[in-house]
């Protein structure tokens, strides 16, 4: 099995170790390793599941808490994450990374307690965005990047914009500013479900998962145009983590939403909360490229976000996917209250979370959140509200796509590489109307600087 791990072939991983467990299920080693296949799949709940069995059969077995602890640290559980750290701890006192990640849950758990202790309720607390002008910051005369002269963003800044990204180089915090808090007050302006009306003869393109590789959103545009009220574009959540650009992918497509407000349509997926930029790299990059102040107001201006698109009332578009009840029309989707941090149940969990299974029916969520959903719930979501097609993204594909429930549900994926290591192909797709026929483009990764994917992250 090990070639396997090297190769990055996780899920061949899992199907191997299935077969090892069916031979000889009382093998606490083959769950703990198929448990760290199922992390590397970002597969969490399943991998706890694994490890507890792992635990089970071998309550002495180091690497069966360790395993588990390292799932829940993935999932944001740090108090579960603790205990079991400590386990290993009190097994094996010399192991380091052991010692490593019990401290850093242990200051995760403190942090958290101080948080809520000094925690106020959502209507006292006081908007990052209403108190923040970017007017009176003050932009040095040696400053030579992109420029915004006034209030209203051009496509020459951009364009500047784009080029010193590439250099590496960041835009000035006043600039920074201005477009967040633009991109604010468009998002904000917008209902949960947002009707997209591409008009005949015109096309449409959805983007899946960016990820922070921005090298690789700069090729989508290479290949698909920029963005533009002729050319718009949807890209559905996920757009900072893992990848160490995540900052420039945000900025850039902040800055076309306020460019163009009808050429950029903008998603949430579940990397836009705080809890999931904490652990996998958007807080510490932001901080480091900026400032504090723009951690929390990317927070803030993350709960804008939309959760859904329809276009033409026939393409049904979400991060994640469908829902653990039947019978959620569109208007139950419009209807919810959103401006917050995403909850670990009901529609907007969901929308966010959830993943197709090949079997009919619903079942457990691998991730540890949401649920998994089959052909027939699909089918019925699609009757129930005159629809044709489900599009959604939040898992990465060979070839940057997969076509499953007859037809009636496309995953979108456009991270090529993955990590730099998961050697998938991006897609995208272009609907034209009137038709609305999926074009789907794959597209392979390009080179970018060296700079590690979640460098910028606390773990």
């Amino acid at each position: 099995w090990s070639p396997v791990y090297r190769s990055n072939k996780f899920s061949q991983a899992v199907e191997l170790y299935d077969q090892a467990i069916d031979l000889n299920g009382s093998n606490a080693v083959y769950w703990a390793n198929r448990a760290f296949a199922h992390t590397k799949l970002e597969e969490y709940g399943s991998a706890v599941q694994d490890a507890t069995k792992a635990i089970e059969i071998d309550p002495k077995y180091s690497k069966g808490y360790y395993r588990r602890g390292a799932a829940y640290l993935a999932m944001g559980k740090f108090k579960e994450a603790l205990k079991d750290f400590q386990q290993v701890k009190r097994i094996c006192p010399n192991d380091p990374d052991a010692t490593r990640k019990l401290k850093e849950c242990e200051k995760a758990v403190q942090k958290i307690r101080f948080e809520e202790a000094i925690s106020v309720g959502d209507t006292e607390r006081r908007s990052i965005a209403d108190s923040l002008d970017y007017h009176i910051i003050e932009v040095e005369p040696q400053y030579t990047g992109a420029r915004i002269d006034g209030d209203t963003i051009t496509l020459d800044f951009v364009k500047q914009m784009l080029e010193d990204f590439k250099k590496q180089r960041c835009i000035h915090k006043r600039y920074a500013l201005q477009i967040v808090l633009q991109a604010r007050d468009l998002l904000r302006a917008v209902p949960s479900l947002v009707d997209v009306n591409v008009p005949n003869g015109c096309h449409f393109t959805v983007c899946g998962d960016v990820h922070g590789q921005y090298f690789d959103l700069l090729n989508i545009f290479e290949l698909n145009g920029l963005p533009s009220e002729d050319n718009p574009y949807l890209f559905n959540g996920d757009f900072v983590d893992r990848g160490s650009f995540s900052l420039e992918v945000i900025l850039t497509l902040f800055a076309f939403k306020c460019l163009y407000p009808t050429g950029m349509y903008l998603a949430r997926g579940n990397h836009e909360s705080k809890s999931m930029n904490k652990i996998y790299g958007f807080e510490g990059e932001v901080k480091s490229k900026l400032s504090d102040t723009f951690v929390e107001l990317f927070a803030e201006v993350f709960c804008c976000l939309p959760l859904a698109h329809v276009i033409n009332k026939k393409v049904f578009v979400v991060h994640g996917g469908l829902f653990s009840v039947d019978g959620v029309k569109l208007s139950d989707i419009k209807a919810i209250d959103r401006f917050c941090e995403p909850p670990e149940e009901g529609l907007m969990c969901e929308i966010l979370w959830s993943d197709p299974q090949p079997q009919p029916g619903r079942g457990p969520s691998k991730r540890g959140v949401g649920l998994s959903f089959g052909g027939d719930v699909t089918k019925r979501f699609l009757e129930d509200n005159n629809l044709d097609l489900v599009v959604r993204s939040h898992e990465v594909k060979d070839e940057g796509y997969e076509t499953m429930h007859d037809g009636k549900l496309i995953t979108v994926f456009s991270a090529p590489n993955y990590c730099d290591q998961m050697g998938n192909k991006g897609a995208f797709i272009r609907f034209n109307a009137p038709d609305l026929k999926p074009d789907i483009v794959s597209f392979s990764a390009v080179p970018h600087p060296d700079v590690k994917p979640m460098a910028y992250a606390n773990n």
